[in-house]
């Protein structure tokens, strides 16, 4: 097919290999979500014989995942992007916007999105300094008791919102938290239809925070941003009130700097789809 045959453009001293596997990458992003092995093949315009062969390989690296017949990427794609990211300063978007929502709220913002059943931070700024990106990647917490998990779990249809309920390991984290699978799977579409989550004292007592969700350039949630305080200080309805607009403001420029950012809007696959 022509990537196979155009992929190297007739040059010498390339691997037909690694094109190909950027291929694949590239045609699970287009995809959107997920896809099977003969999706994946058409959309990069190869062999089914050779796609199967670079999504084992990108598997077996950590790039792909896999949930029956169906591939998708995981986020550990976007080590492939890291020095771009540098190249664009990505310590300084995170002072531009974060920091703007700690600046006119005197809390705490971070920047997270969806890997499986979990949470990840990839970014944290708190109420007095700016910490470096690098210190806050990698966080994790379960996405069911955490405001930013409700609201990236609100972009997914709802047979996938009930799938993340059923399979997720739901325990009771304080007396608050919400662990009844109906009552879940309202509070998400809640957010969805709200446009953003308040959660008070459920991953931790003293921790409430509203969140908003991040778009790419297709309109799919990629990631949500927050405002986090003490909950002995205030509560959702003040949050909402005071803080629901600038976060909403800010999550907006989010989403129309990441349509012009090649690779962060499309490297992200909310989790919980198949």
């Amino acid at each position: 097919m022509a990537a196979e045959t155009e992929a190297t453009g007739g040059r010498r001293e390339t691997i037909n290999g690694l094109a190909r596997g950027l291929a694949v990458i590239k045609a699970l992003g287009q995809l959107g979500t997920a896809g099977n092995l003969t999706e994946i093949a058409q959309a990069a315009q190869l062999h089914a014989a050779v796609a199967r062969r670079c999504l084992h390989t990108l598997e077996d690296l950590g790039y792909v995942g896999r949930a029956g017949r169906r591939f998708f990427l995981r986020p550990r794609i976007l080590e492939l992007g890291t020095a771009y990211l540098d190249a664009v300063d990505s310590e300084a978007l995170v002072r531009d916007y974060l920091s703007e929502i700690v600046a006119q709220s005197g809390h705490s913002s971070s920047l997270t999105v969806l890997d499986g059943h979990d949470i990840v931070y990839l970014a944290h700024v708190g109420p007095r300094r700016v910490l470096r990106l690098e210190a806050s990647v990698g966080t994790r917490y379960p996405a069911y008791p955490t405001s930013m998990g409700r609201a990236l779990l609100s972009g997914l249809p709802d047979d996938q919102i009930r799938r993340y309920v059923e399979t997720a390991e739901i325990r009771q984290l304080t007396r608050f938290t919400v662990t009844d699978p109906e009552r879940l799977v309202t509070s998400i579409r809640r957010a969805r239809e709200d446009g953003f989550s308040c959660v008070e004292d459920e991953l931790a007592i003293g921790v409430i925070a509203i969140a908003v969700p991040v778009f790419d350039r297709t309109g799919r949630v990629v990631a949500s941003i927050n405002c986090s305080a003490q909950s002995g200080e205030t509560g959702c309805e003040e949050l909402v009130s005071r803080h629901l607009p600038l976060l909403r403001e800010v999550a907006a420029r989010i989403s129309s700097a990441l349509a012009h950012i090649p690779g962060l809007s499309d490297g992200h696959r909310p989790a919980g789809a198949p």
